[in-house]
Formats: C-alpha cells, sequence, structure tokens
C-alpha cells in the first residue's frame, strides 16, 4: 500500500509537458514595432520569457500560439444574433461548457468558413440563395465565397436563422494554433524566445479583415501579458550539423525570423564556415528588418555577404532573386563547393520565383541543361543542403 501511495504523491508532484494541448502561459518581455515612419507595413518584434517552462528549441524550429479572437467581432456576432454573451454553450464532446462570449472568444475560429460550416448552417435557415451556392454546379462561387469571409459574414448573409446559438457553436471548429518561425537562438538569449510576426489588416467585403493572431500581438498585447505558447520543432529546417559549412539564407519581410536565429546560434557557435543573407522589403529607409543587428554582424564578420532588394525604391522594381541573378557566378560558387541554401516566406510568389531562378542559376554556371539543373537541385536537397520553410 505503501508503494501505491508513493506512486501518486509522483504523479502530483510532475508537471505535465507543455504541449500543444497543454500549452505554457509566456510573459511577454517586449514587443515592438520594427517598420519605421513612412512604412506601409507594421512588423512586430515580440520576446517571451520560457522561465520555468522547461522549454526549448533550436534554430529553425517554430512557436504555436493559442490566440485569441478579436472582442469587436465576438460584440459583432453576439450583437448580429441578439445572442445573450452568458449563455452556458457545451464546447467539446466532453460536455464542457463556457460562456457564449467565452467560447466565441478563445475556443472557436470565427474568422475561417469552409464547406462544410456551410452545409451545416443551410440545415438552420430556410435561405434559398445558401441552397444555391451549396449546389454541385457552383463549387467555384462557394469556394470564392468562402475565401476572406467570416462567421459575421454568413450570419449577415443568409438569415433569417432559426438555429440556436448552442446548434451555431456545434458547428464550427476548434481555434488552431498559429505557427510562426523562431527568430532567435536559445545560446543567445536563454530562457527566451522571440518571433517576428508581419500584422495583416485589409479591407475585404465592405469590412476591415484582421489576422487572428497578428493583430492580437500587434494591437492587443503588452509587455507583462502572458500568452499561450508551445514549441513545434521543424525537423526539415536547420543549421549544418558541422559549423565550417558555408550557407544562403534568402528571407525577404518576416521570412528573415529563422534566419536571425541562424545567424545569432553562428555567433555563438563561433563557426567558420561563410554566411550570405538576401532580404528584401519596400522600402530601404521603413522596411530593412533588424537593419542595426544585421549591419553589426556584418561588421564583425558573422555575415559574410548581405544582399538586399527594394522593391519599391526604384522604378523597376526589384526583388531577391534579381539579386540572387546578380551574384550567380559566386552563388553556385558556393553552392558547388558544398554550400547550403535556405528559403524562407511566402510559397505562392517568392519561394517559387527564387526556386526558378536558382534553377536558372545551376543551369547557366554550370553549363547543364534545365532538366540537368533541376536533377542538380534535386540532388542537394536529398542531401539536405537545399532546404524550405514557406507558408
Amino acid at each position: 500500500m505503501k508503494m501505491m501511495q508513493q506512486t501518486i504523491t509522483n504523479e502530483k508532484t510532475t508537471p505535465a509537458p507543455y504541449s500543444r494541448t497543454n500549452p505554457f502561459h509566456a510573459k511577454v518581455l517586449k514587443n515592438v514595432n520594427l517598420n519605421k515612419d513612412g512604412s506601409s507595413k507594421e512588423t512586430r518584434h515580440i520576446e517571451f520569457s520560457l522561465e520555468g517552462s522547461g522549454l526549448s528549441y533550436v534554430a529553425g524550429d517554430a512557436l504555436g500560439i493559442i490566440p485569441a479572437n478579436d472582442p469587436e467581432l465576438v460584440a459583432a456576432i453576439l450583437a448580429e444574433m441578439n445572442w445573450n454573451p452568458e449563455e452556458e454553450v457545451i464546447i467539446n464532446k466532453q460536455g464542457e461548457t463556457l460562456s457564449l462570449k467565452e467560447a466565441l472568444t478563445s475556443y472557436f475560429e470565427i474568422t475561417l468558413l469552409s464547406k462544410k460550416i456551410l452545409q451545416q448552417a443551410a440545415e438552420l435557415t430556410e435561405n434559398e440563395e445558401l441552397q444555391t451556392l451549396l449546389l454541385i454546379e457552383n463549387a467555384n462561387q462557394l469556394k470564392e465565397y468562402c475565401y476572406g469571409r467570416d462567421l459575421l459574414d454568413l450570419l449577415q448573409d443568409f438569415g433569417p436563422w432559426k438555429g440556436s446559438a448552442q446548434e451555431f457553436v456545434s458547428i464550427l471548429r476548434k481555434m488552431t494554433a498559429r505557427l510562426y518561425s523562431i527568430a532567435s537562438s536559445m545560446n543567445a538569449h536563454p530562457g527566451e524566445v522571440h518571433l517576428t510576426i508581419g500584422a495583416v489588416r485589409y479591407q475585404a467585403h465592405g469590412r476591415e479583415r484582421k489576422g487572428v493572431c497578428s493583430v492580437l500581438v500587434a494591437e492587443r498585447t503588452e509587455e507583462g501579458d502572458t500568452i499561450p505558447v508551445f514549441v513545434q520543432p521543424n525537423k526539415h529546417f536547420h543549421l549544418p550539423e558541422s559549423v565550417d559549412k558555408d550557407i544562403i539564407m534568402v528571407g525577404p519581410g518576416t521570412g528573415i525570423a529563422p534566419f536571425r536565429s541562424f545567424i545569432e546560434e553562428r555567433a555563438v557557435t563561433k563557426a567558420t564556415g561563410r554566411t550570405w543573407l538576401f532580404f528584401g522589403d519596400q522600402h530601404a529607409a521603413s522596411d530593412f528588418l533588424y537593419e542595426e543587428e544585421l549591419t553589426q554582424y556584418l561588421q564583425d564578420g558573422v555575415i559574410t555577404k548581405l544582399d538586399t532588394a527594394w522593391s519599391r525604391d526604384t522604378d523597376k522594381k526589384v526583388y531577391v532573386q534579381n539579386k540572387i541573378l546578380e551574384n550567380s557566378k559566386e552563388l553556385f560558387n558556393w553552392l558547388d563547393n558544398g554550400g547550403y541554401f535556405y528559403i524562407c516566406g511566402d510559397k505562392d510568389r517568392m519561394a517559387k520565383d527564387v526556386h526558378n531562378t536558382l534553377i536558372e542559376v545551376i543551369a547557366k554556371e554550370g553549363s547543364m541543361s534545365q532538366e540537368d539543373a533541376e536533377s542538380y537541385l534535386n540532388d542537394l536537397k536529398k542531401e539536405g543542403r537545399y532546404q524550405r520553410d514557406v507558408y
């Protein structure tokens, strides 16, 4: 009996490790806008304390944030439906309950629509327009409708509704974590983790839209606040094991984040391999993220080469891929001598353009056909020397 008692005591004293399902409430140490006056962007540099969490990470990993929805959007939904914010609703299969306001704020995803949500909502209204939108032949219109719209749009567009608040929350998805590339090295900042987050704001369908997590950080998070976080390892995006390898990093905009962690890590480990960074954004004067730090690293020799591309400073738009082409001979030389190539940032445009430019450089400088250049790049990928962290 004594032995059993001992086991129970041990279980109580060992806290569960922090994870996606059990996030750590990290204190915000710093939250500043990296863009200067005149910029059309707002990019937050945010520092969290990991003290007491037992969490650790390596350069290349991501940090997950469990965000909360915009209180203004929640209030608009409650007002639209004339719902009682204090009404208790069941939020999951376990039968747990929250007030409706709290459920819409912190538990459910209310800014994203899907075909499934519209199909289930259609059972709560006689609205013919919604029934028509859901017909098989209107699949494209349905997809178009869901893009960039939220729960408030759905409620405003397809009433009158006959469903209860409980029936509505039952069709919503649970809030998903937002993942961000970590922008710090744990060796350089013990007990801390830093992120670089661009605030997402745009006009669509008659009102301003805001990124759930990015605007939470930009508008409603102050130093001293806590935010639920967890570490998400990224096995496919990391520094070479050997510190004597050359690395080439392409990270325009917030794509700079993991490369700040790479550079800090290489400074701490006194890496002997060369480091080349390509960074770009709209204006040199207002959008050069981490300019002072990067310039210092360049002076100290931690960064060997720094090439920047500013798309709005001249009549001709200059992007990182243009800078890669300008440096094609030297870049191919680095690659052909065992260098590693990394891309972080926008998947649809930038990463695709850089990928195609890289094939062009390999073909030109290696005197290869397009096919052979693609196969050369594939080999780099297999060797772990071509890595992408794109979103």
